[in-house]
């Protein structure tokens, strides 16, 4: 993993998890040449994008899928839980559920997803997550672009992107199998091929991780037989590229899932597991066409399929239905047309539709337009010096949103630079938000409502310091973020039946912290990735919001001996306390008649080790152990009411993190 900061040098790095600095004339590794080659080979506007952001001061980590596999990660999820700076995460469930997600101190719905540039969040929650789906072992490299991207990502970016790039083209064939299981009673499948035939590339993947789990809560219900948590994860993947000439090229993929995920029930007189029963599609195609360096452009449609059956686990025949259909045509150009200036110029159209017969919310469909412009620096104005500022404009038809931003790097010296990024931001009325009409269940939706705004502030330094042969790399950044037109429920004037309605309030939410990165090595063999956040989230009322920690650090070891046919790395994270309501008297969240309670304050790791049995390193045994201390620690809290006997108390209960785990794999290289 590292942070690419593109000078004309390329990008430059210190170990295989590494962080470049933008300066020129500094050593590249292979790993990271072997990436930055990877990205421009694409030859494409979208795929280079997150790339060509990090030349102009934003902040974007990436990382490369050999530091996902020798980790051993099974889901996406737990790659972001475990190496990315500035990333707060904690799933419900353990792999393949729901997560908490604070990037740079966000709420969950601050992030936008995308699956090769395709947004996959759900419009129907905003704050759920979309990422229970997707394996590791699809993943060519991992993109987090931190900060507000509303300008070229639009709504949902508030506080940053996850770009999931899947395996890559190659001209030479090649691809892997592999075969492992975990002391769950798991099992976990995956292989790919890839080649090219003529003008002609593919790619195909498949991948099958299955497991009964663990039990999920610290605490049950007497009468409770449905405690542990299982999943059964299929995914599939069909990418195709054609080149006609070397300057048009249209790119086919489609990415289909078969998943059923358990979440066992401890509600009162309840012993049931319900199931999200997902059928999944993302089908896209992209056409590329270049004039040189004086123009490129590339057209493109989607589809984000998403239906679920949700049911209990004993009455399958009992199941209701929840979903949507996203779909959407893009197009963005890049023209040089003169000396010292770049324009970017573009236009999203969205269509979704989606309907919930669990927490009802009537039939929706929406769409939105938009179009936006950037202007970028290039060398020619300046070497040391590059800077962009732009507009975008969307239109729903009901409500209108206009974002701005600007951004720019520095570079003091070869080995010092400084970097920012200035903007706004927004975030449309979720389905929920708009249209609910559960009365039982729910809020009434109301459609009058206005998009949340953002205005954010990301400022950063960073550089080199020698040391001999093992230069640091070093970076403190800092960000703002101020919320506005929040949406909330009122429960003050509830239509009849309803216990409240969805309003724009007069509240802020101010997002506050900095973050403090320092990576190298202490031999050729060994290198480390330390980073440490302090992140604040309060509204004007103050406190720090539920949920989210205000200490948080990373670290991680790599131990990579050369001519040596093994290797190993263990990540460490600490998560300082939490609270399940804002201290500053907020109780919207506290555990009913239990108050406010705390949680957090736990150091886990997950350690993976390789061995490869052969010279020529196409066999691979791995090992991996997730909760390698089996620290016990909460991700959720909550209360129920005892279904006896005694019948009508309360117990306090926790959703468990995940126990140690130990895998197991075998794969072949071909």
């Amino acid at each position: 993993m590292f942070t690419c900061r593109f000078s004309p040098a390329g990008c430059s790095s210190i170990a295989l998890l590494a962080l470049s600095v933008p300066a020129t004339g500094l050593a590249v590794e292979d790993t990271d040449k072997e990436l930055n080659e990877v990205i421009v080979s694409a030859k494409s506007l979208e795929v280079t994008t997150p790339l060509e952001l990090s030349r102009y001061g934003n902040d974007v980590e990436f990382v490369t899928g050999k530091a996902i596999r020798n980790q051993g990660f099974v889901d996406t999820t737990q790659v972001i839980e475990m190496l990315v700076p500035g990333g707060y995460l904690a799933t419900q469930a353990g792999a393949f559920s729901y997560v908490n997600l604070s990037l740079q101190g966000s709420r969950t719905g601050d992030v936008l997803w995308t699956i090769d540039g395709v947004r996959i969040n759900n419009r129907l929650y905003n704050g759920t997550s979309p990422a229970d789906t997707l394996p590791a072992s699809m993943i060519e490299r991992l993109e987090v672009l931190k900060g507000g991207q509303g300008l070229l990502y639009g709504t949902q970016a508030v506080a940053g992107v996850v770009n999931i790039v899947t395996r890559a083209f190659s001209d030479e064939p090649g691809g892997a199998i592999s075969v492992g299981g975990d002391s769950r009673d798991g099992l976990h499948l995956n292989a790919y091929g890839r080649g090219a035939l003529g003008g002609n590339k593919f790619v195909a993947w498949a991948s099958k991780d299955k497991t009964d789990g663990y039990n999920l809560f610290d605490a049950y219900q007497p009468t409770s037989t449905a405690r542990d948590r299982r999943y059964d994860v299929d995914n599939f993947g069909l990418k195709y590229r054609y080149d006609f000439t070397d300057s048009v090229r249209l790119t086919l993929q489609g990415v289909h899932t078969e998943a059923a995920l358990d979440y066992p029930v401890n509600g009162a007189a309840s012993s049931r597991t319900d199931v999200n029963d997902r059928n999944e599609d993302t089908l896209s195609g992209r056409l590329d066409i270049s004039a040189g360096s004086r123009a490129e452009i590339y057209i493109k449609g989607y589809l984000h399929d998403w239906d679920t059956n949700y049911f209990d686990r004993t009455n399958p025949a009992g199941s209701l239905f929840w979903g949507y259909k996203d779909f959407g045509l893009s197009a963005a150009t890049r023209l040089n047309l003169t000396r010292g200036l770049e324009y970017h110029l573009g236009y999203d159209f969205q269509n979704f539709r989606g309907r919930d017969e669990v927490l009802v919310i009537d039939g929706l469909t929406e769409k939105v337009q938009a179009i936006y412009g950037q202007i970028r620096s290039t060398d020619d104005l300046s070497t040391r010096a590059r800077f962009t500022a732009g507009l975008r404009y969307n239109d729903t038809g009901s409500t209108q949103a206009t974002v701005w931003s600007t951004s720019g790097v520095y570079n003091i010296t070869d080995a010092l630079y400084v970097e920012g990024t200035l903007g706004t931001s927004f975030m449309l009325p979720d389905a929920e938000q708009l249209y609910a009409i559960d009365p039982d269940e729910d809020a009434r939706g109301n459609p009058d409502l206005i998009p949340e705004r953002s205005f954010n502030i990301n400022l950063a330094v960073g550089g080199r310091v020698d040391s001999g042969a093992r230069p640091l790399t070093w970076q403190i950044s800092g960000w703002k973020r101020r919320v506005k037109n929040l949406i909330d429920v009122d429960e003050d004037n509830p239509p009849p039946g309803y216990y409240g309605i969805y309003v724009n309030t007069d509240a802020t939410v101010k997002v506050s912290g900095f973050e403090l990165l320092l990576r190298g090595s202490f031999t050729d063999a060994l290198s480390f990735d330390t980073s440490y956040m302090h992140s604040r989230e309060h509204t004007d009322a103050g406190g720090q919001l539920p949920n989210r920690p205000l200490h948080s650090a990373k670290a991680s070891l790599t131990f990579e001996p050369a001519g040596q046919p093994f290797g190993a790395s263990i990540a460490f994270k600490y998560v300082g306390t939490l609270h399940t309501a804002s201290l500053s008297g907020h109780t919207a969240t506290s555990v009913d008649e239990f108050g406010v309670q705390a949680y957090g304050d736990v150091i886990t790791a997950n350690l993976g080790a390789q061995w490869y049995p052969d010279p020529a390193r196409k066999h691979r045994v791995s090992l991996r152990v997730e909760n390698l201390f089996n620290a016990g620690y909460a991700t959720r809290i909550r209360s129920q009411v005892l279904a006896g006997p005694p019948a009508g108390d309360s117990f306090l209960y926790r959703n468990r993190g995940a126990p140690r785990t130990v895998f197991l794999n075998y794969g072949y290289d071909f």
